[in-house]
């Protein structure tokens, strides 16, 4: 964590940032949080349990800063809120979500399930893919097991 920590203040410093903090406990559980998709108010929970006196538009500041700088990225499920991972959006490597229509869970896919798709809509379209995303709805395990 420690290094990641020296990476994103070094990409803030680079772009007359600094990494206060503040910033520093709010990607402190970005990075605990890493299998989550949290939003701005569950950020703004698990930080102010470390920190009392962080407010919320400090937290959506400091989401903005990092979505600025490509050090998180967001996701939006359908459910108005929008959600935030740490990674970045242009390392080349897309991650897909399952998602639980009955009880909300969102289950990660890592495997790249589009890239040949990619590929062949900028032969036929000549066209540039430089994102996608994929969301997948339905309902998991536990919801298909109760509902028998």
């Amino acid at each position: 964590m420690k290094r990641i920590i020296n990476e994103v203040g070094d990409k803030l410093k680079a772009n007359d940032y600094k990494l206060t903090t503040q910033r520093q406990q709010i990607l402190e559980v970005l990075l605990e949080s890493k299998d989550q998709h949290l939003s701005a108010e569950d950020i703004y929970t698990l930080v102010k349990k470390k920190a009392p006196d962080v407010g919320l538009a400090t937290v959506y500041r400091t989401l903005e800063l990092f979505l600025e700088h490509d050090i998180i990225h967001s996701v939006n499920f359908g459910d108005g809120r929008k959600r935030y991972e740490y990674g970045h959006s242009s390392s080349g490597h897309h991650h897909h979500h399952a998602i639980c229509l009955n009880c909300g869970k969102i289950i990660e896919i890592n495997e790249d399930l589009l890239e040949e798709l990619e590929k062949q809509v900028g032969i036929d379209y000549n066209f540039t893919v430089t994102d996608h995303e994929l969301k997948i709805y339905g309902y998991c395990g536990e919801c298909n097991q109760n509902n028998k």
